[in-house]
């Protein structure tokens, strides 16, 4: 895994070692996880929009693209078969395929300690396991009179309850890098599309009601995500969680006009990935209930990384 020239700098000899030490000493439970897959049948279904911004909604929240014309026009859509991960890709599966490939480390993982294992902690003296109980893995707990078995329980335990949690601050080539690694791919936004809305082109993956409590808009704590699959009330009709909210999600293609749209926008082409689905950030403009559709698009550069940015992966069925 490669460590940032800044860290090399800044971060305490501590760190730096125990971060190289964390492939020798777990690569050998390394391995491929798939996670559940939800068979998505060959039928039609609807795909895109013919809704329009009457309101001048875009112009009042100061948005950077008209609502709705880039998912201009409707239309009905047959693809193949295939399988969707019922859950956005967990920090547990990431987590192997970072140590089998020697991959980046996702940002949050360094602030999280999330690799840092018992083996490779109880290196670190007492003092700094303390410290770092506290400033990285922030137990909740008075850490002054804790033995070292202590520390490290209470550390793994922490550790744990972050295995579900969905990764983000991953970018498009490492969604689909990861997603190759396990045998799979991204989604189309089309098959995106369909495995959120269902057949009938449903607003929401659950309906079309919007409703604050069927999605993570706002409810996590400290990194903003919460565990997949918590919103039992909010997955879509063929069984799959949290199409709407937790992390936006990252899909092959680039953003370009649908066939037979008359919209034009200076960012078509071969320069922004599309991203579906909404992220946790439940703050301002960002919490209104238009950026949770199933038909909405967003698009950002193939480099980027957020907080509020994951993905999950495709597969073709045999």
């Amino acid at each position: 895994m490669t460590i940032p020239a800044s860290m090399d700098k800044t971060q305490p000899m501590i760190f730096r070692i125990l971060f190289l030490l964390i492939v020798l000493v777990a690569a050998a439970n390394a391995g491929e996880a798939e996670g559940e897959m939800v068979f998505i049948p060959a039928d039609e279904f609807v795909f895109g929009s013919d809704l329009e911004d009457n309101a001048a909604l875009a112009k009042d929240y100061g948005l950077s693209k008209p609502l709705y014309l880039d998912e201009h026009p409707r239309s009905n859509i047959v693809l193949k078969a295939y399988y969707l991960d019922k859950y956005e890709v967990t920090f547990e599966q990431y987590r192997d395929f970072v140590i089998a490939r020697n991959f980046w480390v996702p940002g949050v993982w360094k602030r999280t300690g999330y690799l840092l294992n018992k083996e490779i902690l109880q290196t670190a003296d007492l003092e700094t396991l303390r410290r770092m109980a506290v400033e990285v893995f922030n137990i909740g707990r008075d850490t002054r009179h804790l033995s070292q078995t202590q520390l490290l329980d209470a550390i793994e335990k922490m550790q744990r309850q972050q295995d579900r949690l969905p990764v983000s601050e991953v970018s498009w080539n490492d969604a689909s890098k990861y997603c190759s690694w396990a045998g799979k791919r991204l989604p189309s936004e089309t098959e995106w599309e369909k495995a959120a809305r269902d057949s009938s082109g449903q607003e929401y993956p659950w309906g079309n009601e919007w409703s604050t409590g069927k999605a993570n808009i706002g409810a996590g704590k400290d990194l903003g995500v919460v565990s997949v699959g918590q919103f039992e009330a909010g997955k879509s009709l063929y069984g799959i969680y949290d199409m709407a909210g937790n992390v936006m999600e990252w899909v092959s293609d680039w953003y370009q006009p649908y066939p037979g749209s008359t919209y034009q926008s200076k960012d078509f082409g071969e320069k922004f990935k599309v991203v579906r689905g909404g992220g946790w950030g439940g703050v301002g403009h960002y919490a209104l209930k238009h950026f949770y559709r199933a038909a909405y698009r967003f698009y950002l550069a193939p480099d980027s990384r957020f907080n509020d940015l994951g993905f999950r992966c495709a597969k073709d069925a045999e």
